[in-house]
């Protein structure tokens, strides 16, 4: 495997996401931000964010695994959340579990998630890119 996911001593242990990964791959494989768009470019879950949390995951994932990847390589995760606030964790966490539970994978790589004001179209609440390094 390529990338080794760490929480070196001193940082504290954040259940969702690790603090380093280590990339000793050759490949590298980043993917756009991707949305709750389905197959067909229809919003999945308009209105409701963990769906669109699920449904932005279940889009990595497919993306990754057109480059042959998975989310075993990913090192860097980005979300982009519509005017998140803290109160909105439950229902992210939900989308990712959501989203675990389908693809056979925790993905917990280091990331970072930030609130902003707008996404490309009005129903679309998430939005997440990811870099992946694969061996």
């Amino acid at each position: 495997m390529a990338i080794t996911l760490l929480n070196p001593m001193g940082l504290p242990e954040i259940d969702a996401y690790r603090q380093v990964s280590v990339a000793t791959g050759s490949k590298l494989v980043f993917v756009a931000g991707q949305v709750a768009w389905d197959a067909d470019g229809v919003t999945v879950g308009e209105g409701d964010l963990a769906a669109q949390v699920e449904q932005c995951y279940l889009n990595v994932a497919t993306a990754l695994a057109g480059a042959g990847a998975s989310f075993d390589d990913v090192a860097k995760l980005t979300v982009y959340v519509v005017g998140w606030a803290p109160a909105k964790m439950p229902l992210f966490l939900e989308g990712v579990a959501r989203a675990s539970a389908k693809l056979g994978v925790t993905p917990v790589p280091p990331g970072t998630l930030l609130g902003v004001a707008a996404l490309d179209v009005p129903e679309h609440l998430v939005e997440v890119e990811a870099v992946a390094v694969v061996g």
